[in-house]
This record gives C-alpha cells, sequence and structure tokens, in this order.
C-alpha cells in the first residue's frame, strides 16, 4: 500500500460505519406502520443519510475550518437520528434492545467525529484556533487521590 497524502472520504472509518448505519436505519423503518414510514421514518431516513453525507460534501474542501464546519454538521445529524431513534422506540415502533445498539453504534460515531475534529484542528495555526487542543496526550498520576471517584 502506498502511503496517501490525501484520504478520500471513503478512507474515513466514522464514514463508513455512518454509511452502514444509514442502511439499517432503512431496513428498520421499512417495517414501520404506513403512516410512519412517510412521517417519523422520513426524518430518520433524511437525519441518517445526512450525517454521512456532509463528511462527503466537505472533505474535498480546501479550507480546514470548512472541514471542520462538516464534521460539526455530520455530528449534529448522528445526534438528530438518535432523537428520532428515541421517538420510534415511545411509539413503540423499535424495542428498547434495537434502540440502545443503534444508539450506542452513533454514540461510538460521534466520539470518532470529535477525534476527526480534534486532529483537523491541530492543522489549523495555533493563534487561529477556536478552542485549545493539546498537543500531546494528558498522562494522569495514578497516586493522586483527587482523581478518583466514589
Amino acid at each position: 500500500m502506498t502511503d496517501k497524502k490525501y484520504l478520500e472520504v471513503e478512507d474515513l472509518d466514522v464514514y463508513n460505519k455512518l454509511c452502514q448505519l444509514h442502511i439499517e436505519v432503512c431496513d428498520v423503518t421499512n417495517t414501520w406502520p404506513k403512516e410512519e414510514k412517510f412521517e417519523l421514518g422520513s426524518q430518520i431516513r433524511r437525519s441518517s443519510n445526512s450525517a454521512p453525507a456532509q463528511l462527503a460534501e466537505k472533505n474535498d474542501d480546501r479550507h480546514i475550518r470548512n472541514k471542520i464546519e462538516g464534521v460539526n454538521r455530520s455530528r449534529g445529524e448522528a445526534s438528530e437520528t438518535i432523537h428520532h431513534l428515541y421517538i420510534a422506540k415511545l411509539k413503540a415502533h423499535i424495542t428498547e434492545k434495537k434502540y440502545r445498539e443503534l444508539r450506542g453504534r452513533y454514540k461510538e460515531c460521534i466520539r470518532m467525529l470529535n477525534g476527526l475534529e480534534k486532529t483537523l484542528e491541530r492543522k489549523v495555526p495555533k493563534k487561529d484556533r477556536r478552542w485549545q487542543v493539546s498537543e500531546e496526550t494528558s498522562i494522569y498520576p495514578l497516586n493522586d487521590k483527587s482523581n478518583h471517584y466514589g
């Protein structure tokens, strides 16, 4: 494999996970009552598709800030999809188990998007960063009792 200086959107694990989740969400909504397929079903399909689409749209952008905006929008769409899944659970269109499974996978993607945002933010000159990004991993002392909970 050759070293690439540019990542295609398909190279991003989070993009592939979000695409797979969208396909699964579509499959789940196809079992819903007719009236929900066109109401809640349409909303959840759109938000679940928009999460990876936002990454794809901004991936080829030359400006880091715009790429970061795409990550932020993707995270928002993933969170919106979790909301729609919650409503579907409340309406008994999906089980608690299915809700928790899909929610957990969306939350994993949100954590991955947070990491991607931090990586992109590090490419912005320090003076122009919106928030502080540590350049190295923090190490917490194991013997400091103030770090223990409970």
